[in-house]
C-alpha cells in the first residue's frame, strides 16, 4: 500500500502537510508531532524583511472557526535561514517554505535568496496587498497574477507553488493565469475575508476590523474551488480549508487535491496531522486501495 504522491518531481512520502502560518517553522509542534511522519512542512510566510504584523487584538473565535488578522508577521529571510531552516533539515520530511511580499520585487529578494538554500519548494503567498496597486492583493486580478507568477519562476530554483485567494469572483479565472505564468502547483484556498463586532464593547474584535476565516465553517467552499480547479487546469493541487480529519482530507482528495495542508485544526488539536495521516491509511486498508493516487479526483 502506498501513500506516496509527486508534487512536480518533489516525491512526498504521503499527501498530508501543514498549512503556512499555522505551524510556525515546526519548533512548537516538534514536541508533539514527529515531523519525520510528515509529508511536508510549510513554514510561515517569511519576507526580504522583518515584518511586525498588525496590531492587537488579531485574532477572534467564531462558530466554526476563526479569524486572524496576524498580519504576517515573521523575522525576515535572513533569521529564517539562520534558525529555522537548520532546525527543519534534521528531518527528512519535505520543507517547503512560504513567500510573502508587498511587491513583486520583494518576493523576487526572497525567492533569490533562498535559491542556494536545501528546501523543496516554495509556497508563494498572493494573498499579499499589492502597495503598487492601491493594495489591492495579488491574488484577486489576472494579469497581476501571471505577472507575478512569471516574474518569481524567472528566478527560481525550485518548484513554484501559488496559493491562490478565495476572494475573487472566479478561483479558475486565478488558477488559470497561475497555470499560464508558470506555477508548478498550486494551493488553495487561502482565507475568506471576515469580521466580526463585538456587540458589549460595540467595537470590532479585530483592531484590522477585518480578518481571514479559517476552520470547519469554509471547508465546503475549499472543496468546491478545489474541485472547480481541478477540473479547470493540468498542474497539481494541494488542498485546504477546514481540514481537520482523515475524512475531511479525503473529500479534497476524491474532488482533485494531490495532497493537504492542514492549519486551523493545530491550533486545537496539535496532533491533528499524525492522526490523518493514520487515519488515511485505515480508509486505503477497509477499501483495499493500494495507491492512494487512484483517489486523487475520483469524484468527477
Amino acid at each position: 500500500m502506498s501513500m506516496k504522491v509527486n508534487l512536480a518531481g518533489v516525491q512526498l512520502q504521503n499527501p498530508v502537510m501543514t498549512a503556512s502560518g499555522t505551524f510556525g517553522s515546526g519548533t512548537e509542534y516538534s514536541e508533539f508531532v514527529d515531523l519525520n511522519r510528515l509529508g511536508a512542512v510549510v513554514t510561515k510566510g517569511v519576507a526580504n524583511t522583518p515584518w511586525p504584523g498588525n496590531p492587537t487584538p488579531r485574532i477572534a473565535e467564531t462558530c466554526g472557526g476563526m479569524l486572524n488578522a496576524i498580519g504576517l508577521q515573521n523575522p525576515g529571510i535572513d533569521v529564517f535561514c539562520e534558525r529555522d531552516l537548520p532546525f527543519l533539515r534534521q528531518f527528512h520530511t519535505r520543507i517547503i517554505v512560504n513567500v510573502c511580499g508587498r511587491t513583486t520585487e520583494d518576493y523576487c529578494e526572497v525567492v533569490e535568496r533562498l535559491s542556494d538554500e536545501a528546501i523543496d519548494m516554495m509556497e508563494i503567498n498572493i494573498s499579499c496587498p499589492n502597495v503598487k496597486e492601491g493594495g489591492i492583493a495579488f491574488g484577486q486580478n489576472p494579469k497581476a497574477v501571471e505577472a507575478i507568477t512569471a516574474e518569481v519562476k524567472k528566478r527560481a530554483k525550485h518548484p513554484v507553488i501559488m496559493k491562490l485567494s478565495p476572494n475573487v469572483t472566479d478561483i479558475t479565472e486565478m488558477a488559470k493565469a497561475a497555470e499560464a505564468g508558470g506555477a508548478d502547483v498550486l494551493s488553495l484556498i487561502n482565507t475568506l475575508t471576515g469580521m466580526k463586532i463585538d456587540v458589549n464593547r460595540r467595537t470590532f474584535a479585530i483592531a484590522n476590523k477585518t480578518g481571514g476565516l479559517s476552520g470547519p465553517a469554509i471547508k465546503p467552499v475549499a472543496v468546491r474551488m478545489v474541485y472547480q480547479v481541478a477540473n479547470a487546469v493540468k498542474v497539481p493541487i494541494i488542498g485546504m480549508g477546514g481540514i481537520a480529519t482523515a475524512e475531511d482530507a479525503l473529500e479534497f482528495i476524491l474532488a482533485g487535491a494531490t495532497a493537504v495542508s492542514v492549519g486551523t485544526a493545530n491550533f486545537t488539536n496539535p496532533y491533528t496531522t499524525t492522526e490523518i495521516i493514520d487515519g488515511l491509511e485505515e480508509y486505503m486498508k477497509k477499501y483495499r486501495i493500494e495507491d492512494i493516487g487512484e483517489l486523487i479526483g475520483a469524484v468527477r
